[in-house]
């Protein structure tokens, strides 16, 4: 005979619950995340989000500023520096003109030493003087107010310088007017 053995409770078999009304108190409805919820947090994130884009536009006008004030500053010192190296020149030009000139060759020598001495300082900062004739020409560098006809130089050469042109550290400050050649 065989006996019928009787289960312990902790030895019957589980249910499953799928009646909502009767499920563990342990999960709330207030832990599913609703609608607004899921609104109210992008809405956070996109007011941080404006609020640094705001924050980098001002850094950004900051930055701007800074950089223009200290271009201007620059700009100041590097022109105080070309006057304080100018002021000689005005001084001598300044005794050139006080003094009689009834000797035409010593103020003639005065005025060629005045000359050179701004030449000398013009060059200190970087003036160099364009190269022009006899070179072909350039566009970059030349300015041709007048063309000649010429057989006796290549087509486009130089034949004529009618004003200097300067450059500034390779930078064109005033291209020469030049006279072109052309057949």
């Amino acid at each position: 005979m065989q006996e019928k053995e009787e289960l312990t409770a902790e030895e019957q078999p589980v249910e499953e619950v799928t009646d909502t009304e009767n499920a563990p108190a342990d999960v709330t409805v207030e832990d599913v995340p609703t609608e607004e919820d899921k609104t109210a947090a992008l809405e956070a994130e996109v007011k941080e989000k404006n609020d640094r884009i705001l924050r980098l536009q001002a850094d950004f006008e900051n930055f701007r500023r800074r950089t223009a004030k200290e271009k201007e500053e620059l700009a100041a010192v590097i022109t105080q520096n070309l006057l304080t190296d100018l002021l000689p020149l005005l001084d001598n030009f300044e005794r050139a003109m006080a003094v009689e000139q009834s000797d035409g060759a010593a103020f003639q020598k005065g005025v060629e030493m005045i000359f050179t001495q701004l030449r000398e300082v013009m060059e200190k900062h970087g003036l160099e003087h364009i190269e022009a004739e006899g070179r072909l020409f350039d566009p970059n560098v030349h300015q041709a107010v007048m063309r000649v006809e010429n057989s006796d130089v290549e087509d486009g050469t130089i034949t004529q310088v009618l004003q200097k042109g300067y450059q500034a550290k390779g930078r064109v400050i005033r291209p020469a007017m030049v006279q072109v050649a052309g057949n």
